[in-house]
């Protein structure tokens, strides 16, 4: 999976111009001295795709500046970086997974932040299906969807927790794996799985099926940050601008209503 940017830079060409220009027709002052600011792409994390699809929407409404996803799983999307993969904004849903990109000489240290920490729930497609982790061991599931935890962090959270809550060893066997957190879901909604652990970000606006949120204190902490990681100076400044403003009281409020904790909060 790879994602490139296709972004074309507006010029002006002279091309068989009279000796003078006609009284009055001057061009608009400005005009060639500040180009049109270049879209920008964000590698961000599965689980952001609803609320990043609406903070790009108010971003571009705010600044004109466009911008363009490609979500996956984090470990995915880091390792594209590292290989050099040309995004400016990397939106994690681990922390370590930033400083991996930065200690790889891959990124802005100075714009790494925590932007929100992530819940898991377990997801059911059909009303008063099984939504708790020691429902998922009952004979009658027989499949069970989690994002892969070799590279998805919120399937190593869904891991930590059957484990913590003392299941695993039962519901392992039935265990089917998704790309990452959003192809996870898939598999549930599509009748390829009984059941899923994702992100409640996926699923807090669904009006299908049935879920409930697994205790936090079953796995660490999913927190999630970003950084800046082009090195294009053009680029730069408006990925600086995209990463302050998920954190702006309006990017809050977005991340608040899917279901995001945010730095400064109680968990709730």
């Amino acid at each position: 999976m790879s994602w490139y940017r296709h972004l074309i830079l507006a010029g002006a060409v002279a091309i068989g111009l009279p000796a003078c220009a006609p009284t009055g027709s001057t061009a608009t002052a400005g005009e060639s001295s500040h180009p049109p600011t270049p879209a920008i792409t964000v590698a961000a994390a599965a689980d952001l795709r609803l609320a990043f699809e609406e903070l790009g929407r108010a971003f571009e409404a705010q600044s004109g500046t466009a911008v363009t996803f490609s979500f996956g799983s984090s470990g995915q999307l880091a390792q594209q970086i590292r290989n050099g993969a040309p995004f400016d904004v990397f939106a994690s849903a681990n922390v370590e997974l930033v400083d991996d990109v930065i200690e790889a000489g891959k990124a802005d240290r100075s714009t790494k932040s925590t932007y929100a920490f992530g819940r898991i729930v377990v997801y059911t497609p059909v009303p008063n299906g099984p939504t708790t982790l020691d429902t998922l061991a009952a004979p009658d599931v027989e499949r069970v969807a989690i994002p892969n935890p070799d590279h998805a962090p919120y399937g190593v959270a869904a891991e930590e927790a059957l484990r913590a809550a003392g299941v695993y060893e039962r519901v392992a066997p039935k265990l089917v794996l998704g790309e990452n957190v959003s192809d996870t879901l898939r598999l549930a909604t599509s009748g390829n799985a009984d059941a899923a652990i994702v992100a409640l970000s996926l699923v807090t606006t669904r009006r299908d099926g049935s879920w409930a949120i697994v205790d936090p204190a079953l796995h660490r902490p999913l927190e999630q940050a970003l950084v800046v990681t082009t090195t294009d100076p053009a680029r730069a400044e408006p990925a600086r601008r995209f990463a302050a403003f998920v954190g702006s009281p309006a990017g809050r409020e977005v991340m608040n209503r899917y279901g995001f904790v945010l730095p400064g909060e109680e968990t709730r």
